[in-house]
This record gives C-alpha cells, structure tokens and sequence, in this order.
C-alpha cells in the first residue's frame, strides 16, 4: 500500500498467495486418491472410490477453508498502515 497498491490489491494479492499451493496440493490429493483406488476401495464401505459427489465436496470443503484462512490475514494486511509498516521495517 505503501507502493500505491489499494486495498482491494492487498486483500486479492494475499488470497491468492494463500489458494495456489492450497489447490495445487487439492489437486495432487485427488490425482493420488484416483492412482490409488484399487487400494481405497478395501478401505472404503459403502461408498465407491470414484464417488464423484465425495471428491467435489471434499475439494469444495478444503478450498474454503483455505480461502477462509487466506482471507483472515488478507484484511489484516489491509488495515495496516503504510507508514507505521514502513518505520517497522
């Protein structure tokens, strides 16, 4: 902000910093999940390894609570001011 970015910059900047590796690991989780279904399926009960309405909750679930942690920090980071982060440094 110090720079002249606004504060809607700030908050997109730092949730995105935040979902990257939190969708990239999603999405090795579900590559691995599909590598590994023959095992899966002797664990599972009652529910296919495949189940699609499982992977997109799970993966709906994990992206919001990444946002939501991303986020958290992203207003804090809009609220700073410039000036009192530029003496700190």
């Amino acid at each position: 902000m110090a720079l002249g970015a606004q504060k809607a910059e700030v908050l997109r900047r730092v949730i995105g910093q935040g979902l990257t590796p939190a969708l990239l690991g999603l999405g090795a989780g579900i590559i691995g999940a599909l590598g590994f279904m023959r095992l899966l399926s002797s664990l599972l009960f009652g529910v296919k390894p495949t189940d699609p309405v499982t992977f997109i909750v799970v993966s709906l679930v994990l992206s919001g609570v990444a946002a939501l942690a991303s986020y958290i920090p992203g207003r804090r980071a809009m609220e700073v001011d410039p000036m009192v982060a530029l003496r700190y440094e």
